[in-house]
């Protein structure tokens, strides 16, 4: 009877194993379900810059704003008849004039 028993719970351990550590196990579950939390997280942050991605080319294909704005902020232009002020944050640097050398003499 002993035998019997000692067998039986064998048998019991054979079984949990797989369940347990197996390739389909609870651990290997757990694991998955912790990298698909993370992978989603991940696809949230990517769908929220799509769709700013998105709006940003409906909005350059649809009105001039979005090109005028671009173009002042990326490439500096101006329209015609205005006039374009830089203002400068900090102290000026002191620029010195250009003193010219005197004329080398050829030998």
């Amino acid at each position: 009877m002993r035998l019997l028993a000692i067998a039986l719970a064998a048998l019991v351990l054979l079984i949990q194993y797989p369940l347990w550590l197996g390739k389909g196990g609870v651990l290997r579950v757990w694991e998955m379900e912790r990298q698909i939390e993370v992978q989603r997280e991940s696809n949230s942050k990517l769908q929220i810059r799509n769709a700013t991605l998105d709006a940003e080319v409906r909005d350059l294909k649809q009105g001039l704003e979005a090109v005028e704005e671009r173009a002042r902020s990326e490439l500096g232009m101006i329209r015609r008849d205005e006039v374009f002020f830089q203002v400068l944050d900090g102290n000026p640097v002191a620029v010195r004039p250009a003193v010219p050398s005197p004329p080398t003499k050829a030998k």
